[in-house]
C-alpha cells in the first residue's frame, strides 16, 4: 500500500510538472497537438498505478519524452508559420460582412446548432447582430457584433475616464501577499496603518489599487472600504 502511495505521489508531481511545462491553457484552449499530448500523458500515468508490477520508470520515461517533444514542436511552431498551419491549422471565417458562409461550416463540420450555441456563449441570441465571426484553431469562436448592436464605450458617450490596473490582493486569509504589496509600494507598516484597529490575522481578503483605495473583508464577514 505504501509503495502504491509513493508511486502515485511521484506520478502526480510529474504530471503537474509536465502540464505546467506545456503552458497554462485551459482544456478548451488547447491546440490539437497539446490536447493529444495531454491525453497520452494521462493514459500513460495510469499504467504504473493500475499495475504495481510495471516499473515506475516505464511511466516516467514516455511522459518526459512526450513533454519534451511537445516543447520542441511548440518551438518549431513559433519559428515556422507553414509548419504551424499544418500542425495547428488556421482560423476559419464563418461570418463575414454579416453573412454566414455555409461552405466553411461544412468544412469544419459545424452545424447550425453548434454555431448558435457558440454565439449564445458570447451573449448573442440573434445571428443578425453578428458582423464577423471566426473559428480559432482551438475551436473557440470569436465574434464581432455589428456597430449599431454593440455596447457603446465611454469614448462613444464622451465620458472621460482614467485607465488603471485592477485592485490587487494584499492580504489573503490572514497572510500578506508580498509580491502584490511590493508592486504597490505598500510596506507591512503601512498595511497595519490602513487596517486601523483590525489585526492582519482577522482579515480574510484585503485589496488595494494604485490610488491606495482599499477594500477589507474580515473573517467574520464585515466589508470595509477606505
Amino acid at each position: 500500500m505504501c509503495v502504491i502511495l509513493i508511486r502515485s505521489l511521484i506520478l502526480y508531481v510529474l504530471v503537474i510538472f509536465a502540464v505546467r511545462l506545456m503552458g497554462k491553457r485551459q482544456l478548451g484552449e488547447l491546440q490539437p497537438s497539446e490536447l493529444v499530448i495531454t491525453i497520452l500523458v494521462s493514459n500513460i500515468a495510469t499504467l504504473p498505478l493500475e499495475d504495481s508490477g510495471i516499473p515506475l520508470i516505464v511511466g516516467i520515461t514516455p511522459i518526459l519524452s512526450l513533454v519534451c517533444f511537445e516543447v520542441i514542436v511548440s518551438w518549431i511552431n513559433l519559428r515556422f508559420s507553414k509548419i504551424r498551419k499544418i500542425i495547428s491549422g488556421s482560423p476559419k471565417i464563418i461570418v463575414s460582412n454579416g453573412k454566414v458562409d455555409p461552405e466553411v461550416l461544412k468544412e469544419l463540420r459545424f452545424s447550425v446548432d453548434d454555431l448558435m450555441m457558440a454565439l449564445r456563449g458570447k451573449d448573442i441570441f440573434d445571428i443578425s447582430e453578428v458582423q464577423f465571426a471566426v473559428v480559432e484553431t482551438t475551436g473557440a469562436v470569436s465574434v464581432m457584433k455589428k456597430q449599431p448592436e454593440d455596447i457603446p464605450s465611454r469614448k462613444d458617450l464622451n465620458i472621460k475616464a482614467e485607465s488603471s490596473d485592477p485592485p490587487k490582493i494584499i492580504i489573503s486569509d490572514g497572510e500578506i501577499v508580498k509580491a502584490s504589496a511590493d508592486s504597490l509600494n505598500i510596506s507591512e507598516k503601512q498595511i497595519k496603518k490602513l487596517l486601523v484597529n483590525i489585526k492582519i490575522n482577522d482579515v480574510f481578503i484585503m485589496t488595494a489599487d494604485e490610488n491606495k483605495n482599499i477594500c477589507i473583508i474580515t473573517k467574520n464577514g464585515e466589508n470595509i472600504r477606505r
